[in-house]
């Protein structure tokens, strides 16, 4: 049909000669021996042309158009591109010149198949003049499909294969569906397909699945085309590449109305789709007319009851009266977001609901919820995985809703939402505690921000929760639903076993406003503390929270805690550190406060908990002689004043005895030193500030 121009003619090379292709070689290429031309014509049809480069001088359209039209010519078509790297420069002046003469015309693409992917080339063809509107002088785009003509040839180091492109059967076809499909995508029409009978052979295994194409065949001679596989007639035929019109020579397969109408509709008659599927539409009788226009070259027939709406992509569609009709009309019928009807309205879903798909989405109605409309996208493709109607969420009460936080969307249903934004994709968002707080929390423009996850349930007590960017909802029957904003308190609860750890559920959310800027969260066994200071650390329920609260909280002496609770202690004792001390348990003497200073130092110099005075007994007492101060332990207490510092004071006959004189207050005063003993213990003495007191095991105390 077309001799190819761009791979070879920028080689420098001589296009092959081959009688089913017309040439349009570039400038400087050897032109072809001059053949006889031929007069015949058939005797039937609408007569038209197609032509190249090689009908034009560079960018000049050299086809006297006003000639051919007055010779009975009423169709052209152009060749606008090859491969992904060819236009044809005099493109615009042939396309446009055949139409001021009076003339339908087209653009066709000449196929490379083995250059780049079928896709690709559509692109390519409708981004430089292969386009269509439905305006009764545009032709269908036209994929010309044939023989290779640089085969055998290397090209730009690409082997450019044998006469199938080295793509024969399924990998041929497959190319052939992605042009075409993505041709019906970019345009609304599905190609024309030129090719001849003999290469469509060779080539595609005689793949008969593409009769939805019009036919242009490719046949020189007068007695008739044949046919390729799979379809049962042509809407074009070229039968010359010798005259008796400039280029080739072609005759459309009908009259010059059915030529309009092939330029309105491609190569289906709205007309009859429509009247095929009235006769049992249910629709009432026919109002008017079949009226076209609409987007994509569609038509329509309006009936008592409805009416009928073709397009050539979704065919003829009944489109009774009411509620879904009325719907889609509201969306603004097929110029709206949910295009052509793909299918009539279908019954039968839960609770007597009814549906209508379109192209873009469909339409769901329900006597609870009315009809809404359901888009394709993620926040449809999110329900459908939930079960549509038949799921959790049951019908829609919205359609998709824009203008939240960051371009986010969301569509209600009878259960709940879907909530979608780019950073997180679609979630479902299921009516109950976790949602309505949520929402009451802000929503998407709340602290949480949207759910990156739906509802998860199964956790410890039956508890759920959901994710979300900045933390989690967390719900237990027993404690309700609860924020558990991302930060540190959140990270050390996970870290602990969260809901499965030793503070189980959240039972607040995190509240601010402590002591430079403290924050904590309450759980059901406890809470956890922060501090700019010290982080974030666990407080147990227990005794020893219980002591550090009565003291004050981070308000008391210990202020916040700097670990959690820490075990493994003697006889089973346990401990927590605060900013200013620590907080001591064991069995025998409960939880006592250490605070940070010169008595705490004393008792861990001397051992702590395993030194001779064991575990505290009591806090730090104050209010003696001189503002003096002491903490008890099991085995003796530490005694301090300013004079004489911290002293150990270890139970036995010379704390007995220095007890017995008045303690800080009788004649001894304050002990100076701890006591001393000989190797054997059998004699010990202490230091005070009014004199020593000595123990013999033999004399006792002197």
């Amino acid at each position: 049909m077309r001799r190819a121009v761009g791979l070879g003619a920028k080689m420098g090379q001589v296009n092959p000669q081959n009688p089913k292709q017309s040439g349009s070689p570039a400038r400087g290429m050897a032109l072809r021996v001059p053949l006889a031309i031929s007069t015949w014509q058939p005797g039937w049809g609408v007569a038209g042309v197609d032509v190249s480069a090689y009908q034009a001088n560079g960018a000049t359209d050299t086809t006297d158009w006003q000639g051919q039209w007055n010779q009975g010519v009423r169709f052209a078509y152009v060749k606008a591109s090859e491969g992904n790297y060819y236009t044809n420069a005099a493109f615009p002046q042939q396309y446009t010149n055949s139409m001021n003469a009076g003339m339908v015309r087209g653009a066709y693409h000449f196929a490379i198949p083995n250059w780049s992917s079928g896709n690709n080339q559509a692109n390519y063809f409708v981004q430089n003049g292969g386009g269509w509107s439905p305006d009764g002088i545009t032709m269908p785009p036209v994929l010309d499909i044939e023989y290779n003509p640089y085969k055998g040839q290397t090209i730009n180091g690409v082997n450019m294969g044998d006469t199938c492109y080295n793509m024969g059967g399924s990998a041929m076809v497959n190319w052939i569906a992605d042009f075409s499909n993505t041709m019906l995508s970019l345009t609304g029409r599905r190609p024309m397909i030129y090719t001849t009978a003999d290469w469509w052979s060779q080539c595609t295994g005689n793949f008969g699945g593409f009769a939805n194409n019009p036919l242009w065949v490719a046949a020189y001679n007068q007695s008739g085309p044949t046919l390729p596989a799979g379809w049962g007639n042509f809407s074009v035929w070229q039968y010359s590449s010798t005259g008796p019109f400039v280029g080739d020579s072609n005759v459309w397969n009908g009259d010059y109305a059915g030529l309009q109408r092939f330029a309105t509709y491609g190569d289906t008659n709205p007309s009859a789709a429509i009247g095929a599927v009235a006769g049992g539409a249910n629709i009432g009788a026919q109002t008017g007319g079949v009226f076209g226009g609409l987007v994509n070259g569609g038509a329509y027939q309006n009936f008592q009851n409805g009416s009928i709406i073709w397009s050539a992509a979704t065919g003829a569609q009944i489109s009774p009266s009411g509620p879904i009709r009325g719907a889609w009309q509201a969306s603004g019928f097929e110029s709206g977001p949910l295009g052509y009807p793909t299918t009539g309205v279908v019954t039968g879903l839960v609770n007597g609901g009814t549906y209508q798909n379109f192209q873009n989405g469909s339409v769901i109605w329900s006597q609870a919820t009315g009809a809404q409309v359901s888009p394709n996208g993620p926040i449809r493709d999110a329900w459908k995985a939930t079960g549509f109607e038949g799921g959790p969420l049951g019908y829609p009460t919205s359609g998709v809703v824009g203008g939240l936080a960051n371009g986010g969307t969301y569509q209600n249903y009878q259960n709940g939402a879907i909530i979608w934004n780019q950073a997180t994709g679609a979630q479902v968002s299921p009516n109950g505690p976790i949602r309505t707080f949520w929402l009451n929390s802000g929503a998407e423009q709340g602290p949480l921000g949207y759910p990156t996850s739906g509802v998860v349930c199964g956790l410890a007590g039956g508890g759920c929760y959901e994710n979300f960017q900045n933390g989690a909802i967390m719900w237990s029957q027993a404690t309700g639903a609860q924020l558990s904003p991302s930060g540190p308190i959140r990270t050390a609860w996970l870290n602990s076993g969260a809901e499965q750890g030793p503070l189980a559920y959240p039972t607040t959310g995190v509240v601010t406003g402590l002591v430079n800027g403290g924050t904590y969260q309450n759980y059901q066994n406890g809470a956890v503390i922060w501090s700019q200071a010290t982080g974030a650390q666990l407080s147990p329920s227990g005794p020893i929270r219980t002591a550090w609260f009565n003291s004050g909280a981070e308000q008391g002496p210990l202020a916040y805690p700097t670990t959690g609770v820490v075990t493994g202690l003697v006889n089973g004792g346990s401990y927590q550190n605060y900013q200013n001390g620590a907080v001591i348990w064991s069995q025998a003497t409960g939880a006592q406060l250490s605070p940070s200073g010169p008595i705490r130092t004393a008792w861990l110099n001397s051992g702590a908990e395993r030194g001779p005075l064991a575990y505290p007994t009591t806090g730090v007492v104050t209010g003696l002689v001189n503002g003096g101060s002491y903490q008890n332990y099991q085995n003796g207490a530490v005694i301090w004043s300013q004079a004489t510092g911290a002293q150990l004071s270890p139970s036995g006959p010379i704390r007995t005895a220095w007890l017995n004189s008045g303690a800080e207050r009788g004649r001894y005063g304050y002990p100076t030193s701890g006591q001393t003993c000989n190797g054997a213990g059998t004699s010990c003495s202490q230091a005070f500030q009014g004199g020593s007191i000595t123990w013999n095991s033999a004399t006792g105390i002197s």
